[in-house]
C-alpha cells in the first residue's frame, strides 16, 4: 500500500491555514465475480482449433465451487464469532470488569448493558462503551448473603 501525505502550515497575525492531502491505494482481492469474468474471457479468447480440454474445464469449475463454499463458510464463521461475542458480552452484565481503555490505561466498572454498534457488541460501563475484546479481567457477580 502506498501512502503519500504532505502538510503545509502558514501563519499570519490573524489567521492560521493548515491543509493536509492523503492518497491511499487499497489492495483489492479477487472474488467470485472476478473469477467468472476471467473464465468468460478465457472461453471467448480460446482457439477454436484447440479448445480447452474437458479436464481443464472440470478443474476450473471445481475451483469455482471451492471458492463459493469457502466464501460461504467464511460468512458463517464470522456470524458465529459475532454471536459468541454477543453471548459473552451479555454474560458480563452485572459483573465488575477491567478493560483496556485504548490509551495505554485501564478502566474498571460494572457492566450495565450491551450495545450493538454496526453488528458488533460493546459492553456499557458508565457513560462509555468498550469492545468485548478489550476486557482484561472479569470479577464474579456480587452475591448477597441471606441470614438465618
Amino acid at each position: 500500500m502506498q501512502v503519500t501525505s504532505s502538510t503545509s502550515t502558514a501563519r499570519t497575525a490573524d489567521t492560521t491555514d493548515t491543509s493536509t492531502t492523503t492518497t491511499t491505494t487499497a489492495k483489492k482481492t479477487l472474488g467470485q465475480d472476478d473469477f467468472l469474468k476471467l473464465l468468460a474471457a478465457q472461453y471467448q479468447q480460446q482457439d477454436p482449433m484447440n479448445p480447452v480440454s474437458d479436464t481443464d474445464s472440470i478443474a476450473q469449475m471445481a475451483q469455482f465451487s471451492t471458492l463459493e463454499q469457502t466464501t460461504s463458510l467464511l460468512k458463517q464463521v464470522t456470524q458465529l464469532g459475532t454471536q459468541q461475542d454477543t453471548a459473552t458480552a451479555n454474560s458480563y452484565i452485572g459483573r465488575t470488569v477491567t478493560v483496556d481503555d485504548g490509551n495505554g490505561g485501564t478502566a474498571t466498572g460494572t457492566v450495565t448493558g450491551v450495545e450493538i454498534t454496526d453488528g458488533t457488541p460493546r459492553i456499557v460501563i458508565g457513560d462509555y462503551t468498550y469492545a468485548v475484546s478489550s476486557v482484561v479481567l472479569v470479577e464474579p457477580a456480587s452475591t448477597t448473603a441471606t441470614g438465618s
